[in-house]
């Protein structure tokens, strides 16, 4: 019996209906070829430091880094152990790879048996955006013909392995192929970049830039906060031993971060909530939790004082703010006591924005030096809140959907709720957010497609005209981001 092959039609994620159809599928391949901007997302640099780094087996490059992958293998009770994730060190210490936890389930090292639970199961990313750009990163990216299924599992497994083992899969040589223009990282404020540094020091041309992300010396809650701090002394040179010497700290480190060619900060925080404190208050709530003493209050109004003062940083030094909003970190407490954080467990709450960011706005959001993209998980926060916030202030940006929502439905509900009231020109285009190197071009590809596809819509019920259309495919795959991220600048 013949294995079923891979079928990505020319066409797909476009609109049934004729005419739209062929104006998306024009549009669509008038941008194929424009290069790749990536100005937000979390790829190991160290993949690039080296010309002759790679990506280790199929499992190390698909599976175990992935946590959307094995977020949805976990919901149909299979354990993390089996996919190769070890416990947190505080859990499996000396245990090595038999045992993790109470059950005795053993973490499999075998990565072809890896791979195979993965295939076996692969029909459960039938539908999903996962199961989208693994199709692609298989078929495309690697010329995978058949599709992913327990009987092609270790063939599969076969051709993968041995086009990582050639020159053209490794790292540098994907992203010249990928037609990447620029990838930028996301690294701890704490970072010293010895890999961005040997990136730089090579005669290597790609364009790789680290992002500065401050929420684990900023989250005074944040598990080994102190030692966090005490990294960051040791990094910029200067003792934080108070409140001031801790910004003076932070703004050592964002021009160091600047030096090595970054254009933005990332601040994620579970709710919107923006105030000043008085330098007193914030001296005094540093004080308490240097003693180990913080509140989850404490925590909550310094978070919320950080964001304003982060604005304040970035009016004057120029680096581009992004704000992530909603998540519910780890909320399966199970799981992270002994995985660690970022296993697949963070789920999306409700937020509030209009009064939450008034204090940021009216401080700052009339200042045209500030860019401020906000990111949501609340959707229904787009129509009601985020957009007529947009719409209005100077400042503010929307950033592109984020996360369970980077979809071919959650793109065609951003578009809805957004453009009529923010208008196009107050987004950023978009960002592909991930880990997953090789999967970059199929995000891309998506939201050049879901973004046809809306545009496309436009023009058939008259909104737009054809020649308004092209240009605006134009600037959602390629300068929106690169306006709003300033690369037209350098």
């Amino acid at each position: 019996m013949t294995n079923p092959k891979w079928h990505l039609p020319s066409g797909r994620y476009f609109d049934r209906e004729p005419a739209q159809r062929c104006v998306a599928r024009e549009l669509y391949e008038s941008v194929t070829d424009l290069p790749i901007v990536s100005p937000h997302g979390h790829v190991d640099p160290r993949l690039f430091a080296d010309e002759n780094a790679t990506f280790g087996t199929p499992t190390e490059l698909l599976i175990i880094p992935d946590h959307y992958v094995f977020r949805m293998l976990y919901s149909q009770g299979i354990p993390l152990e089996a996919l190769g994730i070890f416990p947190s060190p505080s859990q499996g210490e000396g245990l090595g790879p038999v045992l993790s936890g109470a059950e005795g389930v053993r973490v499999e090292t075998d990565h072809r048996k890896i791979w195979q639970t993965f295939a076996d199961n692969f029909y459960l990313f039938r539908g999903t955006p996962s199961g989208i750009w693994l199709a692609h990163e298989l078929h495309v990216v690697f010329g995978v013909e058949e599709k992913l299924t327990g009987e092609t599992a270790q063939a599969v497994y076969d051709q993968i392995e041995a086009k990582l083992a050639t020159p053209e899969f490794r790292p540098r040589a994907l992203f010249e192929r990928f037609n990447i223009e620029v990838l930028c990282t996301t690294d701890a404020a704490t970072d010293p970049l010895p890999h961005h540094q040997a990136i730089r020091d090579s005669d290597w041309k790609g364009d790789i830039r680290p992002t500065f992300r401050p929420d684990a010396v900023v989250n005074l809650l944040t598990p080994g906060w102190r030692e966090h701090i005490d990294a960051l002394s040791q990094v910029s040179g200067i003792v934080v031993h108070s409140y001031p010497t801790f910004i003076q700290a932070l703004e050592q480190r964002r021009a160091f971060f600047k030096s090595m060619g970054a254009m933005a900060t990332d601040h994620a925080a579970q709710s919107a909530y923006t105030a000043e404190l008085s330098s007193r208050e914030a001296e005094a709530i540093f004080q308490r939790a240097l003693r180990g003493q913080a509140t989850s209050d404490d925590a909550h109004r310094f978070t919320a004082h950080m964001i304003v003062e982060s604005a304040r940083m970035s009016i004057e030094d120029g680096l581009v703010m992004q704000f992530h909003v909603g998540s519910v970190r780890n909320h399966n407490q199970l799981l992270c006591d002994r995985f660690g954080p970022d296993k697949g467990a963070d789920i999306p709450e409700r937020s509030e924005f209009t009064h939450n960011l008034r204090p940021l706005l009216n401080k700052y959001g009339n200042d045209r030096r500030l860019t401020f993209i906000v990111f949501t998980l609340d959707e229904s926060t787009c129509a009601r809140e985020l957009a007529p916030l947009a719409g209005h202030y100077p400042a503010l940006r929307l950033g592109p959907p984020w996360w369970f929502h980077d979809s071919i439905n959650g793109m065609k509900r951003y578009f809805e709720q957004v453009i009529e009231t923010a208008g196009l020109y107050n987004t950023v285009g978009f960002n592909d957010d991930t880990r997953a190197f090789p999967s970059i071009p199929a995000r891309h590809d998506l939201w050049r497609r879901a973004s046809a596809n809306w545009l496309a819509g436009l023009v058939v019920r008259g909104i737009v005209d054809v020649d308004d259309a092209h240009e605006m495919i134009v600037d959602t795959a390629y300068r929106l981001a690169k306006g709003a991220y300033k690369f037209n600048d350098q």
